[in-house]
């Protein structure tokens, strides 16, 4: 059984990339809804300008790879008319099997140590409030961070970097481009790996729909 304190991490590789596209297809199928097309965001989302190489971390336990996270450029469109830069990190993986033994956790705190080094200040992210408060997330409301349609959303999480970072920042959020999935594209892409049965009506996907709903007009 691996344990937390049996986890490599290091830099991705070239010759992880189908196994990292693996892994993610893995820690994501039906999670969501029928299927995922996290696997797809992974594979096109290293050709994106908005990547930033350095901080695409891989866990491996016994020499395998086990887990995974990447993160793209991203940005805040100030209401004061200037442009914040943040980071933006998704899909953070972990195999079925190890989850629920801190490596999410531990790609989590070891990128977001490296992105500091690197110069970055603060990380926005998609995510379930509940899990990402334990990573030291807020809600980005508290910073006065909406969505691009105007709307305080519980899944748009933050995290500062560096204390203050986010102060005075209140505007809209937006991610890069990539994260705008062309499911034909992504379907064809899946096409390559081994079938799997998509399912509907699991409590993970009740869960994804419940936080999804909870959003309000910033101006209310």
């Amino acid at each position: 059984m691996t344990a937390a304190n049996d986890i490599n991490l290091r830099e991705e590789k070239a010759e992880d990339y189908r196994k990292v596209e693996e892994v993610t297809r893995e820690a994501f199928w039906n999670h969501y809804s029928e299927g995922c097309d996290e696997h797809y965001l992974v594979h096109v989302m290293r050709g994106s300008a908005s990547f930033v190489k350095e901080l695409a971390i891989v866990a491996e336990a016994e020499g395998k790879i086990v887990g995974n996270i990447m993160y793209t450029r991203a940005k805040i469109l100030g209401n004061d008319g200037n442009v914040y830069p943040v980071l933006c990190f998704g899909p953070v993986s972990v195999l079925p099997s190890c989850q629920g033994k801190g490596i999410g956790t531990m790609l989590i705190e070891h990128s977001c140590s490296k992105a500091r080094k690197l110069g970055y200040k603060a990380v926005l992210i998609y995510g379930d409030p509940e899990f990402y408060k334990r990573a030291g997330f807020v809600p980005a409301e508290r910073f006065g961070i909406c969505t691009p349609d105007g709307m305080y959303a519980a899944a748009l999480q933050a995290r500062e970097l560096v204390k203050g970072a986010l102060e005075g920042c209140a505007g809209s959020f937006a991610e890069d481009s990539v994260f705008e999935i062309d499911e034909k594209d992504s379907a064809e892409f899946d096409k390559s790996f081994p079938h799997r049965e998509k399912m509907s009506g699991l409590p993970s996907q009740k869960r994804f729909r419940e936080v999804a709903a909870m959003r309000r007009p910033r101006e209310a």
